[in-house]
């Protein structure tokens, strides 16, 4: 290898993350790290993982890319994994009733909207279960999709070669890049996920609280929120501004509810 492992890949996202979500294969979590070995990759994000990462299988699959296996940060839970990532891609070929073909992206086109954040910008791809993939609840989390175009016949993946694909789709990029044909990345300010999932809990309980999303459901509507703001990324600042938005309509609605009190209290008079 011509690269360390603990060096980032130059000019395409070295902040980006692959994360796998309950891996259960020790073969497979070995080989995701050789691919990522092979194209320059480092941060390992394992949730809730299966099966003893660190084995001697996995080892077998790594082989000189073991060090990885050492360094992988473990996680009990998705949202925690994320906390500091400002993007992440969630790889899923369910399309549901809450996303849109528009928030599918094919491997390339998700590489080249990843290469376009630049490398201040803390992303992720997010890979699920070898058997089931990642439920709702964890692509909640993800701002975008990636699915990979297979035949109905077959359509599920084996895992490390998913994220093989992923990362050669980077790796071309690179290429192109260091022969002297990129561009440089545009600046953006995207907000960690954590303050993001901070957004959307206020956003609930403010919208529940003045009847507009069904308590009893309230990710019915809120699912499509998500996916709108995640097409292009909240900033830290659109955030903030988000934030102030829904304090006012806390502040609204304790007004109302402080005036309908005072009504029937003087209607009791």
């Amino acid at each position: 290898m011509s690269e360390s492992l603990n060096d980032s890949p130059k000019g395409v996202v070295p902040n980006m993350a692959v994360v796998l979500v309950e891996p259960q294969g020790p073969l497979n979590i070995g080989s995701v790290c050789r691919a990522m070995a092979n194209f320059g990759f480092s941060d390992l994000r394992l949730v809730n993982p299966q099966t003893n990462h660190l084995g001697y299988d996995a080892r077998l699959m790594a082989v000189k890319a073991s060090v990885l296996l050492e360094s992988a940060k473990v996680y009990s839970r998705l949202d925690d994994a994320l906390t500091d990532c400002q993007y992440a891609f969630g790889t899923t070929r369910r399309f549901g009733r809450y996303r849109d073909r528009d928030d599918f992206l094919y491997p390339d086109a998700a590489a080249e909207t990843l290469v376009g954040f630049g490398p201040h910008v803390q992303t992720a791809l997010v890979f699920g279960r070898e058997d089931c993939g990642l439920f709702t609840e964890e692509l909640d989390l993800c701002q975008r999709f990636i699915t990979i175009p297979t035949c109905d016949e077959l359509p599920s993946m084996n895992l490390a070669q998913a994220v093989s694909l992923c990362l050669y789709e980077l790796g071309k990029i690179r290429a192109v890049e260091r022969e002297g044909e990129g561009g440089g990345a545009p600046a953006v300010d995207l907000a960690d996920n954590g303050d993001v999932e901070k957004m959307y809990s206020h956003m609930e309980k403010a919208l529940v609280g003045i009847g507009y999303l069904d308590k009893e459901n309230p990710d019915h509507i809120l699912r499509v929120y998500r996916r709108m703001f995640g097409r292009s990324g909240l900033s830290a600042r659109d955030v903030r501004v988000l934030r102030g938005l829904w304090r006012k309509v806390d502040w609204v609605r304790n007004e109302l509810g402080k005036s309908e009190q005072k009504n029937k209290e003087q209607g009791d008079d």
